[in-house]
């Protein structure tokens, strides 16, 4: 029976969850047109930062599913740690120079900046990896968008933007602030576009426990655990899911039956 659960905020990762390099998953398209007619709000929240909010969302409206302003990045939680006026140097893709620059934020090619803005991205070479120190050396805050060892694909995984912030923290021997999942920057963004009460009854649908799990922890919501993604299945983790199922199908059905989840 559908409409049976009281209407909730879903969150819903992208990679492994929705799509794998933006081949859908089986039965995630329809998963979400079925979680929308039941009356849930459906927010993508990803920790991929390389590309522009409008790109995201083209993509996802390329495989039938309609998403202005429903895409929230950790590009955008990172240009929130800086303020207008500052000067960035961007070590990350299109993304996260967009979400700077709607903050009122100068992104630089080199020289003296107010931080350092790293995330996943193609061209990381030894070049930009030198920049990057050199302007952490002079003073420079280290900010890194997300701290994801892996990047999911249907190949499986490669390298991600931990690595190369992992590169760049070595390069400086300094800890960045992270700004994406799991922590409390991505969290303090999703409660400024949701409402801290919707987000109280959220299900933060992922495939990384220490990621989206955390995430989930972080801000208090249950967390829906898909083996779609990089866990391989079986795998015993921490934190513990509320709920753990094959994929975003099984989920949405779980979700508007009132299966799993309840008031």
């Amino acid at each position: 029976m559908e409409n049976s659960n009281p209407p909730r905020l879903v969150l819903c990762d992208l990679d492994g969850v929705v799509w794998l390099s933006h081949e859908p998953i089986p039965g995630s398209v329809n998963g979400i047109a079925r979680l929308r007619a039941a009356g849930h709000r459906v927010l993508f929240v990803t920790n991929n930062s390389v590309a522009r909010v409008e790109t995201q969302e083209a993509a996802l409206a390329a495989i039938g599913i309609p998403a202005q302003d429903d895409v929230v990045t950790s590009a955008q939680a990172a240009a929130l740690l800086l303020q207008p006026g500052e000067r960035a140097l961007v070590c990350g893709g299109e993304g996260v120079v967009q979400a700077l620059e709607q903050r009122g934020v100068e992104v630089c090619s080199d020289g003296d900046v107010d931080a350092v803005v790293v995330g996943f991205h193609r061209t990381f070479d030894f070049d930009g990896l030198a920049r990057a120190a050199r302007a952490v050396g002079r003073g420079a805050r280290l900010i890194g968008t997300n701290d994801d060892a892996t990047y999911p694909t249907p190949d499986g995984p490669i390298p991600g933007g931990g690595s190369i912030l992992a590169a760049v923290e070595t390069a400086c021997g300094l800890r960045a602030m992270v700004a994406g999942k799991p922590y409390e920057p991505m969290a303090a963004l999703v409660r400024a576009r949701a409402g801290p009460e919707a987000v109280a009854t959220a299900v933060m649908v992922g495939d990384r426990p220490s990621t989206d799990g955390l995430f989930a922890r972080t801000l208090g919501c249950t967390y829906a655990h898909v083996w779609s993604g990089v866990t391989p299945r079986g795998t015993v983790f921490e934190p513990s899911p509320d709920i753990a199922l094959d994929d975003l199908a099984e989920v949405a059905a779980a979700l508007v039956t009132g299966q799993y989840f309840h008031g």
